[in-house]
């Protein structure tokens, strides 16, 4: 099995796209996450740009967390789902819904994303992420029992910071939820928030054991499946997540020099 390593855009989106390319292709990555331009001339040009530089792509939908509303909800994401299958990526990750959706509005959407993605040939998986439908293991649960087909990106960052825990007390949640992983964002979260100021200081060893551990599992369970390609994409945020407040609004890490370190890390690894 393969395991490709996608750089993401954000954090960098003030780069020109071939400067960020570029950059992408120095670190050593295999492809780009990243949202698509709304302008259909720009969505063009980083797709022609991408593909020039025999990149892989994964296309990030997250922009319907700017429609609160069901309805505003489902309309954008429709559209934004249909544009991101048009690109061809190797897969769309997708952050669905809202966790004051009603379980009914929440399946709406999901049968919506399926059916976009049935029509298109493209993955489409629903990322663990806090305010979605995802946001707890208890608030997902019941759909992974409903709907056999559901495939998710494991950011279980966001379940450290919801549960305050390393998911230790929650065997259960994670047998049920791991075989269902199709892609995983590579960020280490603690139990006070989604994302450890950097990784790699002798603070977090816990922290990151845990995350290994977890990305360790869905890599066997892929290879067990049969799967020919597993993706990761290393998912370092900019500030405010590498600015250690209350004390400072100052970065006091960077996150691109993290992302390339869990690249290393996870090459080495896999």
């Amino acid at each position: 099995m393969q395991v490709k390593i996608f750089a993401p855009h954000w954090g960098s989106n003030e780069l020109a796209p071939q400067a960020f390319i570029d950059k992408v292709l120095a670190a050593g990555f295999d492809g780009i996450e990243m949202s698509l331009p709304a302008d259909s001339a720009q969505r063009d040009d980083w797709l022609r740009r991408i593909a020039g530089a025999k990149l892989d792509l994964i296309v990030a939908q997250w922009e319907t967390v700017f429609h609160p509303q069901f309805d505003a909800h489902r309309a954008a994401l429709a559209t934004l789902l249909e544009n991101a299958c048009a690109a061809r990526p190797l897969l769309v990750n997708s952050h669905t819904g809202k966790d004051y959706y009603s379980r009914a509005q929440n399946e709406e959407l999901l049968a919506l994303a399926d059916r976009i993605a049935r029509k298109h040939g493209v993955p489409i998986v629903h990322e663990i992420h806090r305010s979605r439908f995802s946001g707890h293991p208890m608030l997902l649960l019941p759909y992974l029992d409903a709907l056999p087909d559901l495939m998710l990106t494991a950011d279980l960052s966001h379940w450290c910071v919801a549960c305050e825990s390393l998911l230790e007390d929650q065997p259960e949640t994670l047998e049920a939820t791991l075989p269902r992983v199709r892609h995983i964002h590579a960020r280490v979260g603690h139990a006070q928030g989604p994302q450890a100021i950097d990784f790699r200081a002798p603070e977090y060893a816990a922290e990151l054991a845990a995350h290994l551990g977890w990305w360790d599992r869905i890599h066997a369970l892929r290879r067990a499946a049969g799967a020919d390609v597993m993706t990761i994409t290393p998912e370092f945020g900019p500030a405010p997540y590498t600015v250690n407040l209350p004390y400072t609004r100052q970065p006091i890490t960077d996150a691109w020099e993290q992302n390339v370190a869990m690249l290393q890390l996870l090459r080495e690894r896999y």
